[in-house]
């Protein structure tokens, strides 16, 4: 899609600077990430308060299933009042759950397209090659993308691209292609296409134990998530259980860059799951909105302007005289019926 191919052309900057700093795309993976994790830790903190009202709100929406549970179109009034009165928005926590996805199709763009979103070379000179690449014996029935291939089989092919790229640009091309071992695991193969003994399989399988452990810790120090009733409890245990299975088929069919992203995603996440139950639990949360509520009610009260001293004065002589008039009244009526008898 447009949007993934660009947010991963956005990425690919990022990626280029870490990867010339570090001559390694594995560690440039690793600081991408940390980079992303800390431009996203605000969210996740409006994510875990999102979590917290939905805690709080938990017991009243019982309450209300319980008065209205036989009038399904009257509960999800009431609960729809229920989370505008509170300033509760139970759809907050679904927006923050699709951004790693966003980002993990921005990763897989920029590696499937290294010479436009990562290296952005010259949009001709990349035509070029990848039609060139492309008409290579084998390349097409293999499935192989064109750029990657460049990439893959830069040594091979360095005497065919130099008619078709600058001098400063084969210079990065070559660079760029050294940088590609990390740990014994060439990232630019896939796990579905490699063999056993290549060892690309631990990069789905690690995939897989980071991305269900960090959700059942959450479910564990959380329980109140698994109970949560309305869009955004539904929203979130589809991503809860959704992202991770769809994080292992992309680590087993995509290239081995890419689930190493999710990889130390998943490691990076769980780290930050114990840091905001630490410092950002459900409870914590609860009673810092509670706290700042209080200040808002304090701080709305104080804004209240009383009357003037004379006007003031008016309206007390006012009910003053009402009410002696009605007393005068009622002894009058009093005395009358005295007289009657």
């Amino acid at each position: 899609m447009q949007i993934f191919n660009y947010i991963g052309s956005v990425f690919g900057y990022l990626l280029w600077a870490l990867f010339y700093i570090f001559n390694n795309y594995g560690v440039a993976i690793i600081f991408f990430t940390l980079v992303t994790k800390a431009i996203m830790f605000p969210f996740s903190i409006k994510q875990q308060r999102s979590m917290a009202s939905q805690s709080k709100m938990a017991a009243k929406q019982k309450e209300l299933q319980q008065k209205y549970g036989k009038d399904r179109q009257r509960y999800s009034q009431e609960v729809q009042k229920l989370y505008d009165k509170e300033g509760v928005k139970p759809s907050a926590g679904c927006l923050v759950s699709i951004f790693p996805m966003l980002i993990m199709m921005g990763i897989y763009y920029s590696i499937i397209s290294p010479l436009s979103n990562t290296l952005h070379l010259d949009a001709n000179s990349i035509a070029e090659a990848s039609n060139f690449v492309a008409r290579l014996p084998g390349m097409i029935s293999q499935g192989a993308y064109p750029e990657l291939e460049v990439i893959k089989n830069f040594d091979a092919l360095r005497e065919y691209l130099t008619p078709m790229f600058s001098a400063a640009d084969l210079s990065k091309l070559d660079m760029f292609s050294q940088g590609f071992n990390f740990l014994g695991l060439n990232l630019l193969n896939s796990p579905s296409g490699s063999g056993f003994m290549d060892f690309l399989w631990t990069i789905p399988v690690l995939s897989f134990v980071t991305s269900i452990g960090t959700q059942l810790y959450m479910q564990f120090r959380n329980p109140a998530m698994s109970g949560q009733q309305g869009a955004g409890g539904g929203c979130m245990k589809v991503m809860m259980y959704a992202l991770p299975l769809l994080g292992v088929y992309w680590s087993y069919q995509f290239p081995a860059a890419v689930g190493l992203y999710w990889v130390v995603s998943g490691v990076m996440q769980f780290g930050q799951t114990l840091l905001m139950n630490k410092f950002f639990s459900a409870n914590i949360m609860t009673a810092m909105a509670e706290a700042q509520r209080a200040v808002s009610l304090e701080l709305a009260e104080g804004n209240i302007r009383p009357l003037p001293a004379s006007t003031q004065k008016q309206i007390a002589d006012k009910l003053s005289a009402q009410n002696t008039q009605q007393t005068n009244e009622k002894k009058q009526g009093n005395q009358g019926k005295r007289k009657k008898k």
